[in-house]
């Protein structure tokens, strides 16, 4: 809070106990509401911005509603998943009045990308949860700036009390420099989430982008349109860390989603919506999967055929991967 602000909170409290004071004759009474009023200006002064951020900016709105699906799914239990953006000009000129008045200190990443120096990204704190981003905003998630090497981040609102971006912060960076240049810079969500099919997958089916890419799209007719080029699979790698932020990212300049084994899933897209969609998508369609082989006992007796899914893409006027068709 500002020295400025200060002085008119004590000032506040000075006038309306002095005010009181010669209309009730009570010096007490002057002094206790004086000290309230005042007390609660400096609050609000010191707060509200921080409240009105997550309220009223339509983009952090979105964020949080995002996070909020994500939770009501199950795909988010105790600090699992996390969520970033990568923002507008626009929207970071509405947010700008409400970034703290000294930024945080910078923190390395231990990972660079040059076309993503200069950006301001939402994105969820390390070790927060999901269920408490809509009542807990400002704890929950915040805004972070990069420098302009693009190797460093620094907290500019919200992750209040000692939080920081999420330790998958490094695996988002490089896939948004990744899909921002496949894109043409369209690409602004990348989305983790532990969707309970996908992973079970992963203990049965190959580690194949083949493998997974076609029992995805014979699973659900709706899927070969959704994610044409298919789905990438990264096999079990220690979570955080630049490794496998790498092999992610390698994924990535290929796919829209990748699926990362005994782990969960990683989708990105050009707004929450697309992005929501891709992960449910996908995670619909491996719940149809596991079903199906739970149900008939491991055979599958009739699916989509590989003419079926190229009629698919021809009358949605899509293009598959061909190299996961027969």
């Amino acid at each position: 809070m500002s020295k400025i602000s200060d002085y008119l909170c004590d000032a506040i409290i000075g006038g309306l106990s002095g005010l009181v004071t010669s209309l009730t004759g009570s010096s007490t009474l002057g002094t206790l509401i004086g000290t309230f009023i005042g007390e609660m200006a400096r609050f609000l002064m010191c707060y509200a911005p921080k409240f009105k951020l997550s309220n009223f900016s339509e983009i952090v709105k979105g964020f949080m509603r995002m996070c909020n699906d994500g939770w009501l799914q199950g795909w988010h239990e105790r600090n699992g998943g996390n969520l970033t953006y990568r923002m507008k000009e626009e929207e970071v000129a509405q947010c700008r009045p409400f970034f703290d008045e000294q930024p945080r200190e910078w923190v390395n990443m231990g990972v660079q990308a040059d076309n993503l120096a200069g950006e301001y990204f939402i994105t969820t704190g390390s070790g927060k949860f999901f269920r408490n981003v809509e009542s807990d905003p400002v704890h929950s998630i915040g805004i972070v700036e990069i420098n302009e090497k693009g190797d460093s981040w620094r907290i500019v609102w919200g992750l209040e009390d000692g939080a920081k971006p999420t330790s998958e912060f490094p695996s988002h960076f490089m896939n948004h420099s990744v899909r921002k240049a496949a894109t043409n810079g369209a690409n602004r969500v990348i989305y983790h989430c532990h969707a309970t099919n996908v992973i079970a997958l992963t203990y049965i089916l190959p580690l194949t982008d083949r493998d997974f890419t076609r029992a995805l799209w014979q699973s659900a007719t709706e899927c070969p349109v959704v994610f044409p080029e298919g789905v990438g699979v990264c096999p079990w790698m220690v979570p955080g860390g630049a490794d496998i932020a790498m092999a992610t990212s390698e994924l990535m300049k290929t796919y829209q989603a990748a699926i990362w084994a005994q782990h969960g899933l990683f989708a990105s897209g050009p707004d929450f919506d697309i992005t929501f969609g891709l992960a449910h998508t996908i995670e619909k369609s491996a719940e149809i999967y596991v079903k199906v082989l739970s149900m008939g006992g491991g055979i599958i007796r009739q699916t989509i055929t590989d003419d079926d899914l190229r009629a698919i893409a021809r009358d949605f006027g899509v293009t598959l991967n061909e190299k996961f068709l027969n």
